[in-house]
């Protein structure tokens, strides 16, 4: 393993924190955009504008050429928000050798054609085994030392097994899974359920509520993952969850952030100006409810929210409706 060399795409604050991560096994590369980024990873071992405070290790390399970072991989690593994956995805082609393994870390759905990350590295690259590392990770505290467990997925056993030795680190648990489908969606469709939360928590909503819309809100993202060829039980696990409830209840969580935001009656424009980090689920949501659609699957929650983002509803108004909506069976939609 210590032989391997990774090509990681993408400067924010989570590429970088599984970057540093990475270089505790093996040689990394880190792509990013901003020339700036990569002088300041490069210079003083700081991403100050993604990871303020961090100190990141002297091995991680940087560098703005993507050649540079992709044409002597052994394993492409691809941080790139869902919205930009396929542009950046075309050029990391131009250079990777055939074979090489590509993972996304990316929670986000393309918003033309409702596709996962892994469906786009399938169809941009096939003959490269794909898979996906997701699960309840903050970068701030991972950075910070603390605790964490994650997820790798892919269909293929004895890669994911080599994989999974060069992403585990100390405190840093990966465990694999072979549900690729399931563990991408429960990175993907979580996000929603924290703008939720985030609207009710903005409008000084208590546990209880919060504890409801988390509980329901994973019945309807379990119900369109299993849909859609995942396994019910990964929904329960760390991919569904664990990550559900990280993301619905941080501070640090973004989408839960713009749900907050949305709570106290801000629109959504004003919202995305002051953010210099993307919330997924603000992004995915058209693609989640044609999804939704297409698999005959009822989402009230993620509706509402879609609504709210709209421009369609106000956060009050779609939160009072969650509340008043009437309640059968706890294993039927609603």
């Amino acid at each position: 393993m210590a032989n391997l060399k990774v090509g990681l795409l993408g400067g924010g604050s989570w590429g970088t924190t599984v970057a540093s991560l990475l270089t505790r096994n093996v040689p990394v590369t880190l792509w990013a955009r901003n020339p700036a980024t990569v002088a300041e990873i490069n210079n003083h071992h700081t991403n100050s504008t993604y990871l303020p405070g961090a100190v990141l290790p002297d091995k991680l390399v940087a560098t703005n050429d993507i050649a540079e970072a992709v044409c002597g991989a052994d394993v492409v690593v691809m941080g790139i928000p869902s919205q930009n994956f396929r542009s950046v995805l075309l050029e990391v082609k131009q250079h990777i050798r055939a074979w090489v393994p590509v993972i996304s870390l990316t929670k986000g759905l393309e918003l033309d054609t409702s596709m996962r990350m892994t469906e786009i590295i399938t169809e941009v690259m096939p003959g490269h085994p794909v898979g996906v590392l997701t699960g309840p990770n903050l970068a701030r505290e991972i950075m910070a030392g603390q605790a964490a467990a994650s997820v790798i997925a892919m269909e293929d056993d004895i890669i994911v097994r080599e994989l999974q030795s060069i992403f585990k680190s100390g405190l840093f648990r990966v465990y694999t899974n072979n549900d690729v489908i399931g563990c991408e969606l429960g990175g993907v469709l979580k996000n929603i359920i924290a703008i939720a939360v985030g609207m009710g928590d903005g409008q000084g909503a208590g546990d209880n509520t919060r504890s409801a819309l988390i509980t329901r809100g994973l019945a309807e993202v379990t119900r369109l993952g299993v849909a859609m060829g995942g396994r019910a039980e990964t929904f329960a696990g760390l991919a569904g969850m664990g990550d559900m409830i990280a993301t619905c209840t941080s501070p640090q969580s973004r989408n839960r952030h713009v749900g907050v935001e949305l709570g106290k009656g801000r629109n959504m424009q004003e919202i995305v100006d002051e953010m210099f980090m993307v919330a997924e689920g603000a992004k995915s949501a058209p693609a989640v409810m044609a999804l939704a659609k297409k698999y005959g699957v009822e989402m009230p929650i993620a509706t509402d929210v879609y609504r709210v983002l709209s421009g369609d509803a106000t956060a009050s108004r779609a939160f009072r409706g969650l509340l008043r909506v009437s309640a059968g069976a706890e294993c039927e939609p609603g």
